[in-house]
C-alpha cells in the first residue's frame, strides 16, 4: 500500500471542522482589520530564501526542500511566507500610487521544511500570516501584535503571553555581534556543535540555541538592548507605551532573536505554557524587516509581519478542549421510504438547495428509524418524510425537530416557495429557543 510521505497528514471530517473554524474566524478578523488576502506560488527560486532568510539559518542550511527542475533552475518549496510576498510586492510594483499605503495583506498557505516530525511540527505544515508593507510607524507593530492576540483569544486559546525584544538596526547588531563573540569565545569548547559553527558566522543564533549548556552560557551574555541606537530605542519605547495604553500585557526577553536573519527592531512571540506541549512553546512569531524590499530591487519600504502555525494551533485547541461552533448547519433532511421514492426525494432536496437552504438525504435505502437517527445526529432543523402514501398524495410530512410540530406540505409548495414554509415553521422554533433559553 502506498502511504502518505513522512511528516504529512490527511485532514478530514471532524478535524476539518476545526481547521475551517480557524480559517473562517481569521478571515472575519482580517476583514475587521482591513487586511486583504494574497496568494503566492508553492515554489520559488532557491535564491529568494537564501538571500532573505539567510544562508546560515536552519531553514536554508538544513530544512529547505530544494531541487533542480527540468530547466536546471534551482527551486525551493516555500518554507516561510514573508520573502515570497516581498518578491510579489516588488515584481508587481504594489508600491505604486494606485495601491493602498501601507499595503496590508494576509495569507493562508502550506509550507515545507525537512525536519524531524513531532507534535505540532510537520514537514508540510500550514501557516496563517500577515504582512504590512510601507510604514515604519510603531503603531503598525502594535496593531499586528494586537491582531495576533485577538485571533487566538477569539478562537478560544488560553494561557498565552506576548514576549518581545528589539534587535535594533544593522549597525546596532554589528556592534552587539562583536561584543557577543568576545563573550562567547572563552566558552568555545563547551558550546554545542551547532553553536560552534554559528559563533563567527551568525553569533546571534547562539542566543536561540535549545541546547541546555548553551542556554547556561548565554544567560550572562551581553544584551542587545544595551547596543540600540537612539532611533531604535525611541521606536521600541513607543511600542511598549502603546501596548500599555491598549491594556495588552507583555514581557521583554533580550535573548530572543527569532530564526530568520531579516528581522530588525521589534520582534515578538506569543507563547503558551499549556500542558499540550509539555513546555513553553511558541505558537506565533514575527517582527519588523525594514530593508528586505530594497534587497529585492524595490524602493525603500518598511515591513512588519507574523506567522502562526495551524497544526500547532489545532493541537493546542484539542488539548484545551476548545468548543468548535457548528459552521455547516443542516436545514433539512429528507427521509425517503422505499426505492420508489428515490426520484422524488432527489427532486425535493435539489429544490430546497435551489431555494438557498442546506439539505441532505439518505442514499443507502436504510430503514426509517436509521434515517431519523441520522437526521438527529446531523442536527437537522426540519425533516421531510416521503413514503408510498405521501408519494400518491404528492405531499411530505414536515417535522420541526426542536418542537416536534408536524404538518403536511405539498410537493409543489416545497418546490415553488420553500423559503416561506421554512421561515413560517421555524418561527415557532425561535420562540421555543427563546423561552427555554430564558429558563
Amino acid at each position: 500500500m502506498i502511504q502518505r510521505p513522512k511528516g504529512t497528514s490527511d485532514t478530514f471530517l471532524q478535524e476539518m471542522e476545526t481547521w475551517q473554524y480557524i480559517e473562517e474566524t481569521a478571515r472575519i478578523l482580517m476583514n475587521d482589520y482591513q487586511f486583504s488576502e494574497i496568494r503566492t506560488p508553492m515554489f520559488e527560486s532557491y535564491d529568494l530564501f537564501s538571500r532573505s532568510v539567510g544562508d546560515t539559518s536552519d531553514i536554508v542550511s538544513k530544512e529547505m526542500y530544494d531541487f533542480f527542475d527540468k530547466g536546471k533552475r534551482h527551486i525551493a518549496l516555500k518554507p516561510e511566507g514573508t520573502a515570497p510576498i516581498v518578491r510579489a510586492y516588488v515584481e508587481n510594483k504594489l508600491y505604486g500610487p494606485e495601491y493602498p499605503k501601507p499595503l496590508k495583506v494576509y495569507y493562508l498557505s502550506p509550507m515545507f521544511r525537512y525536519e524531524r516530525p513531532q507534535g505540532g511540527r510537520s514537514r508540510q505544515f500550514h501557516q496563517l500570516g500577515i504582512e504590512v508593507l510601507g510604514s515604519s510607524n510603531p503603531a503598525v507593530d502594535v496593531e499586528a501584535m494586537a491582531l495576533a492576540m485577538d485571533l487566538l483569544k477569539e478562537i478560544g486559546i488560553q494561557d498565552i503571553k506576548l514576549v518581545m525584544n528589539c534587535l535594533g538596526k544593522k549597525e546596532d547588531r554589528l556592534q552587539f555581534r562583536e561584543a557577543l563573540i568576545s563573550y562567547l569565545e572563552p566558552f568555545y569548547e563547551e558550546l554545542s556543535e551547532d553553536s560552534k559553527t554559528r559563533l563567527h558566522v551568525n553569533p546571534l543564533r547562539v542566543l536561540d540555541s535549545k541546547n541546555k549548556r548553551d542556554k547556561e552560557i548565554v544567560a550572562n551574555a551581553p544584551s542587545i538592548l544595551d547596543y540600540l541606537s537612539e532611533e531604535s530605542k525611541e521606536h521600541f519605547d513607543t511600542v511598549k507605551m502603546m501596548l500599555n495604553e491598549l491594556g495588552i500585557s507583555f514581557e521583554i526577553d533580550s535573548k530572543m532573536v527569532r530564526g530568520l536573519d531579516y528581522y530588525q527592531d521589534t520582534i515578538f512571540e506569543i507563547v503558551t505554557n499549556s500542558p499540550a506541549f509539555g513546555a513553553e512553546t511558541t505558537i506565533c512569531g514575527g517582527g519588523r524587516y525594514d530593508g528586505m524590499v530594497e534587497e529585492f530591487g524595490g524602493p525603500q519600504t518598511p515591513g512588519f509581519g507574523f506567522g502562526l502555525g495551524l497544526e500547532r494551533l489545532v493541537l493546542l485547541m484539542n488539548k484545551q478542549n476548545v468548543e468548535i461552533p457548528k459552521l455547516n448547519e443542516l436545514d433539512v433532511f429528507v427521509v425517503g421510504l422505499g426505492k420508489e421514492t428515490n426520484l422524488e426525494t432527489l427532486k425535493l432536496v435539489q429544490a430546497i438547495r435551489g431555494a438557498g437552504f442546506s439539505a441532505d438525504r439518505d442514499y443507502m435505502d436504510r430503514k426509517a428509524k436509521t434515517q431519523f437517527r441520522n437526521a438527529s445526529r446531523l442536527e437537522a432543523k426540519i425533516v421531510l418524510t416521503v413514503g408510498e402514501e405521501e408519494l400518491e398524495k404528492k405531499v411530505v410530512k414536515l417535522k420541526v425537530m426542536k418542537t416536534g410540530k408536524e404538518i403536511e406540505v405539498s410537493f409543489s409548495d416545497i418546490q415553488n416557495d420553500f423559503e416561506k414554509i421554512f421561515n413560517k415553521e421555524t418561527a415557532d422554533m425561535t420562540a421555543y429557543n427563546e423561552f427555554f433559553g430564558k429558563e
